[in-house]
């Protein structure tokens, strides 16, 4: 054998021992992948499971608020006291359950200032503001919203009558004007339209629930006036 085929030769066996030494570094990167895939699908798996669980959990905390509030809303009956309160009005000052003493009250429950259907309820006791003063009656609206959106609310609108603000949700509790609501398939808490007249014995004389704002404003001036 020539010199040239002897070193040919001894390249080839060379050649094949590289080979073999990249192929065990090629099916080590392979496991590699292979573990760290794993462990991202089981990471993954795990989070899916803890989210999971943590949404389980707060279902369960918004179930037991709503079942805790359910019954402040049929809580109030015609013929109890009316419950106190002192809260923060439109204006300045506070406005408390005393201040009419003696005299009828409506208070009307709206779920927020300057939407449609409050901003027309609101109007509707305001046009019949003098109405009600001569049945010796005061009106007093309530909601939730801050003292600067009820006195916005009052003067885009000029509404004649006391805003009162309860962001503690305590009035609106105590009345039964708080509770579960519903929109879109879902369901929360929040004001429910609710209107109370008290009678000048301090009791309650007449409440409306799941208030419809057309004509309301007028039932009770009637109602108002008859008592």
């Amino acid at each position: 054998m020539s010199k040239k085929s002897r070193k040919k030769s001894s390249k080839t066996p060379s050649g094949g021992r590289t080979a073999k030494k990249k192929a065990p570094k090629t099916r080590a990167s392979t496991q590699t992948k292979s573990a760290k895939t794993q462990r991202r699908a089981t990471s993954k798996s795990t989070r899916t499971v803890e989210k999971a669980a943590s949404h389980k959990a707060a279902s369960k905390r918004l179930n037991s608020s709503k079942l805790a509030s359910a019954p402040a809303e049929r809580a109030l009956t015609e013929g109890q006291k009316a419950p106190d309160f002192r809260l923060p009005r439109d204006g300045g000052g506070v406005a408390t359950l005393s201040d009419y003493e003696g005299r009828k009250l409506v208070l009307f429950f709206y779920p927020r200032a300057d939407t449609p259907g409050c901003t027309r309820e609101a109007i509707d006791f305001t046009r019949l503001a003098d109405a009600f003063t001569q049945a010796g009656t005061a009106v007093l609206g309530i909601s939730a919203d801050p003292i600067k959106a009820q006195e916005k609310f009052r003067d885009k609108h000029k509404l004649g009558v006391p805003l009162i603000s309860d962001e503690t949700h305590e009035m609106l509790e105590a009345y039964g004007a708080w509770g579960e609501k519903s929109m879109y398939g879902k369901t929360f808490l929040g004001i429910l339209r609710t209107t109370v007249l008290v009678g000048t014995d301090g009791r309650v004389a007449k409440i409306w629930r799941n208030v419809r704002v057309d004509g309301h404003a007028d039932a009770v001036l009637a109602a108002a006036t008859s008592l």
